[in-house]
């Protein structure tokens, strides 16, 4: 016989199929693949292939059933993928990764962040881990302290690193495309009939803030790529004698001589800064300051969504007076016109911690205020009419200027640590997607609050060179 007529696509001669050949044939007309012994090993995650492989048509998501909880939000790839097209996805991997061992070793370092990231911490297996939300949030911070905890200047992140952070964040940032929320809508038949059903779509905290914090992380990486041949540059206590008196000098004049003695200082000419560079470094200051500004509204827009713990409530005192002390309650309660920034100036605070401390007992202030305020008016109406003036009304005035105390107190001391109350949200908050917000607006309010205070040190640097 010969082989050719066997081996023509184009020959009308038909051949019995074997019942093996028969279901190959059954499964690539569905566009499926028949699973064979080796098909244990492709089982990797979809988050790892979507990140590592390249886009490609065969990326375009199915035609799903109506309902099915899927999303695709903010251009990642959808996590849909059957069985052929992850097939195809592998192979095309293991093609890219046999001459490069290095993009091998972080792939098997990402499996185990996620093997750890399932066991929720805890290693033993025995179910003792913590929570979903917890683990993800943990993930999120200790991602930003690897990639960004040893950045003190103002220069281009290293594109390792950079890669590391891109990559890694899609991977957990991929959990909130499955993250929905259910809608009625109508589907019409192809017979004109019209049925209600359920719809999908990702849910609304989620679909507004992570566009906009993707947004400000990439504005915030393109401000420190921005930094290359500056016209300023760094040294350490420890360089050439001269350079040492004067950076030990600028270092006294910067104010870290004591609390980070670590951290290199800033030099620039003995001429000072070009006038072009001096009006660079404000701009790009003054778009770090409102990244530093949008971060920290939508990350206390996130915290006031949780639930407070119980713990925290129960531990509360049973007067607002006890929580703040007799100086600022008399001064709230005493005073007509309330001036949070006056009562903060009279306080004296003279570290963070102090300020920390306050914070929190103002925090707790509010709280027993409120919950004294909704008492009162859960009275009866007799109760109400003639106690309303006397204790509602008081308590609601002490609760709003506790709130403009604090949040005066904030904004006074920017890089103030998370109070209690913050601290217990985090802790014993069970939704995922709102500890993916948290931490992710967290980190970027961080890093942008850090280039603008390497940005002010060299513009005080120059503006303390130009006096001399």
């Amino acid at each position: 016989m010969d082989i050719s007529l066997v081996c023509d696509e184009n020959s009308e001669m038909n051949y019995p199929l074997s019942s093996e050949d028969q279901l190959e044939r059954s499964n690539t007309d569905t566009g499926y693949s028949t699973p064979g012994g080796h098909s244990l090993d492709y089982s990797c995650t979809i988050s790892e292939v979507s990140c590592y492989s390249e886009p490609s048509i065969l990326d375009e998501p199915l035609a799903l059933p109506f309902g099915l909880p899927i999303s695709k939000l903010v251009g990642r790839a959808s996590p849909v993928i059957t069985k052929l097209r992850m097939k195809q996805h592998v192979d095309l991997l293991d093609e890219k990764l046999g001459n490069d061992d290095v993009a091998n070793s972080e792939l098997e370092m990402m499996k185990e962040k996620f093997s750890k990231l399932l066991l929720g911490e805890d290693m033993s297996g025995s179910g003792k881990g913590v929570c979903s939300a917890v683990a993800i949030s943990n993930a999120i911070t200790n991602l930003y302290a690897t990639v960004f905890g040893r950045c003190h200047k103002l220069e281009p992140i290293p594109p390792e690193k950079k890669s590391m952070w891109r990559r890694e964040m899609d991977c957990l940032l991929s959990v909130c495309d499955y993250i929905v929320e259910f809608f009625p809508s109508f589907q019409n038949l192809p017979d004109g009939t019209t049925l209600e059903v359920m719809a999908s779509r990702p849910r609304l905290d989620i679909y507004i803030n992570l566009p906009a914090l993707e947004k400000l992380d990439a504005m915030l990486l393109e401000i420190l790529d921005s930094f290359q041949n500056t016209e300023f540059w760094y040294v350490d206590d420890g360089k050439q004698s001269s350079i040492a008196c004067t950076s030990r000098s600028f270092r006294q004049v910067i104010h870290r001589n004591d609390e980070k003695w670590w951290l290199p200082v800033p030099c620039v000419p003995v001429s000072g800064l070009p006038e072009r560079s001096w009006k660079e470094l404000k701009q790009k200051r003054e778009c770090a300051n409102q990244i530093h500004k949008a971060a920290m509204a939508i990350n206390s827009a996130i915290l006031a969504e949780m639930e407070v713990p119980e713990s925290y409530l129960a531990a509360l005192a049973k007067s607002g007076r006890a929580s703040v002390g007799d100086s600022i309650y008399r001064h709230m309660s005493t005073s007509n016109k309330f001036s949070p920034d006056y009562l903060l100036d009279g306080l004296d605070i003279t570290s963070e911690h102090e300020a920390l401390e306050i914070a929190d007992r103002v925090e707790a202030a509010i709280y027993v205020w409120q919950r004294k305020a909704s008492m009162s008016n859960s009275k009866s109406s007799w109760d109400v009419v003639k106690d309303l003036m006397a204790d509602g009304d008081k308590y609601h005035m002490l609760a709003s200027r506790a709130e403009s105390l604090l949040l005066c107190l904030k904004q006074r001391y920017p890089e103030l640590s998370q109070t209690t109350l913050d601290t217990g949200k985090i802790q014993y908050n069970k939704d995922v997607g709102q500890a993916i917000l948290e931490s992710y607006s967290r980190v970027l309010e961080g890093l942008a609050f850090n280039i603008v205070a390497w940005i002010d040190d060299v513009l005080f640097v120059d503006g303390f060179v130009k006096r001399r």
